[in-house]
């Protein structure tokens, strides 16, 4: 006597791998697999989200080729006719040799079975319960699965939610860091633009690893969730299924669950921060360094000529045509092109001291 085909297999093959529920305007890709329009679309803008690429089919991990959705009609009235179908359990708890109930079940072989199998030679020597007897430690197992699972997913979501906060520090932190190398540079262009380009040059390629880490952390926590929540759902579901159900296949049902709770969880690579911490002290030690060249030299007002103008908090100088209405006083210079130093780096600068100005405007940037 044939083998018949389950009931809840045929529902399953009807339903959409995404949402669990029956196929809704069902759509084929080029690997054949079939969704929902609507749940195939959202994945598929999900994943360019997060700049992931190639993107893959959510059940086989095919390349999604560009335009490869396509309107599945027959599927669709499949789909339909089996929702008014009554797919209740009949015939399946009839044992397939005997056609008789399958009422008990045998704790050594893992599968359910009738009496006239218990009393046959096969069986004589095993342990065997009644279907419902048998059912309720298996359930609790599985029920504890469950909580395991659900505390491992929502561990996997939190790790995914600390992950994106990481990547945001860090790019915010080089951002920062973008700032203060280009601020410095500015005040030393003409030397150091060959450095400058090295350094932004490094930043740059540290912020794609921190991208590309995190893009690959989230997809493949993302994945594990995905399967997570699908094993779940599959695990609840069989979990309200009557005891003859319940028990088929429960042995490879358990060692699921046990295979989702091995699973590691991806972290960003922990020396990220390292590489970002030694980044931001190697700018500091750069804005040490160039504080060497930019000290502020304050420029004496009294001992200017009358067509010297000091503008910019008395650190340039600008020859003027028109004279200015100054008093005369002993240190101030006759000559245009002469001026003094109030305050320096190096301390008081007392006595007369000479520059050749020249023409224009002269002076120091501000540190």
């Amino acid at each position: 006597m044939a083998a018949m085909i389950p009931a809840w297999e045929i529902q399953e093959e009807s339903k959409c791998p995404i949402c669990q529920d029956y196929l809704t305007d069902p759509v084929s890709i080029n690997c054949g697999h079939n969704f929902c329009r609507g749940c195939i679309t959202q994945y598929c803008e999900t994943w360019r989200k997060l700049g992931s690429d190639p993107l893959c089919c959510p059940s086989c991990r095919a390349r999604i080729q560009k335009g490869a959705l396509r309107s599945n009609y027959q599927l669709a009235n499949i789909v339909e006719k089996l929702k008014k179908l009554d797919l209740s359990p009949g015939n399946e708890n009839l044992c397939g040799r005997h056609g008789k109930g399958l009422d008990l079940f045998c704790e050594e072989d893992w599968e359910a079975m009738c009496v006239v199998c218990w009393r046959s030679s096969e069986h004589r020597s095993h342990k065997v319960l009644l279907l419902d007897e048998a059912a309720q430690p298996h359930k609790e197992k599985l029920q504890t699965h469950v909580a395991t699972l659900k505390e491992r997913r929502a561990k996997l979501l939190g790790l995914k939610e600390t992950s994106e906060q990481r990547s945001q520090q860090y790019l915010k932190q080089t951002g920062a860091e973008r700032e203060k190398i280009v601020a410095e540079f500015q005040q030393l262009r003409q030397f150091l633009e060959e450095q400058e380009r090295l350094l932004l040059a490094q930043l740059q390629r540290l912020d794609e690893e921190i991208r590309r880490l995190h893009t690959d952390t989230v997809t493949k926590l993302s994945e594990q969730i995905s399967r997570l929540s699908e094993l779940i759902g599959e695990l609840e579901g069989k979990c309200q299924k009557p005891a003859s159900e319940f028990l088929q296949d429960i042995r490879n049902t358990l060692s699921r669950c046990e295979e989702g709770q091995a699973q590691q969880p991806e972290e960003m690579a922990p020396e990220l921060e390292a590489r970002v911490q030694d980044f931001s002290q190697q700018t500091t030690a750069l804005s040490e360094s160039l504080r060497m060249f930019g000290d502020v030299v304050l420029l004496g007002g009294n001992p200017f000529s009358e067509r010297t103008l000091l503008p910019q908090k008395m650190r340039c100088a600008v020859w003027d045509k028109p004279r200015q209405p100054l008093p005369d006083t002993p240190e101030r210079f006759d000559s245009v092109s002469c001026w003094a130093v109030r305050a320096s780096p190096w301390g008081d600068i007392t006595g007369r001291w000479r520059w050749g100005m020249g023409d224009g405007l002269w002076g120091w940037p501000d540190s």
